[in-house]
């Protein structure tokens, strides 16, 4: 059976649970703290991040957007990206936006937790820019459609709503939920789905602090 290390607030771990709920794929979850001395993900992956995905023969596969696409090249059925080129490229796209927007709020969820006099306004605010302009492109792209690029579930709505529901947790204050009424809408109907339902994130406890 495929193991999957994860940690638990992780929007990049939490979207290869759910590509793999959504193809009816089993698989054992480890959660581990990486951050914890009694990590494995170093034995793992030589980058020492999460998600890690050690297949049957006990070869690992790391970095969630080449799971992904592991997965869908391995298992196609059902299929995460589009038949036609073009919203294929399109899925791929906000795959992209949403990644780059998780990226800055980790790199914001690090930073504010320096000591205040060590913080730097400059690369927050930076951060935060990168968050408000993805989260417009997503809304954008989205529009009032059921799904984010094409017919039926895929990739983009896969990325988009990990991307939101990692809002909720980590930026409760972020003000996306008053901005985005399309996207509130997307993220509602997603989370109803079982894959969505049994992957919910929530904080960790590393060196007795909640993060």
């Amino acid at each position: 059976m495929l193991q999957l290390i994860s940690a638990t607030p992780s929007p990049y771990a939490r979207k290869v649970r759910i590509a793999l709920a959504e193809k009816g794929i089993p698989f054992e979850l480890i959660t581990e703290v990486p951050w914890n001395s009694t990590t494995q993900t170093p034995r793992h992956n030589p980058l020492e991040k999460l998600p890690v995905l050690i297949l049957e023969d006990g070869s690992s596969v790391y970095e969630s957007r080449y799971i992904l696409e592991v997965i869908e090249a391995m298992w196609p059925d059902p299929p995460l990206l589009p038949a036609g080129t073009w919203e294929r490229l399109a899925a791929r796209k906000v795959e992209v936006i949403a990644d780059g927007v998780c990226d800055a709020c980790v790199l914001l969820f690090w930073e504010r937790h320096r000591a205040p006099e060590h913080q730097s306004q400059e690369w927050i605010a930076r951060q935060r820019r990168k968050v408000d302009g993805g989260l417009r492109a997503l809304a954008e792209i989205a529009g009032t459609r059921d799904w984010v690029v094409g017919d039926r579930f895929g990739l983009a709505d896969l990325c988009t709503g990990t991307l939101l529901r990692y809002l909720d947790v980590r930026f409760p204050e972020h003000p996306w939920r008053s901005q985005y009424p399309n996207l509130v809408a997307l993220s509602a109907r997603l989370e109803q789905r079982p894959s969505f339902a049994g992957s919910v994130p929530v904080p960790q406890v590393i060196s007795d602090k909640v993060v």
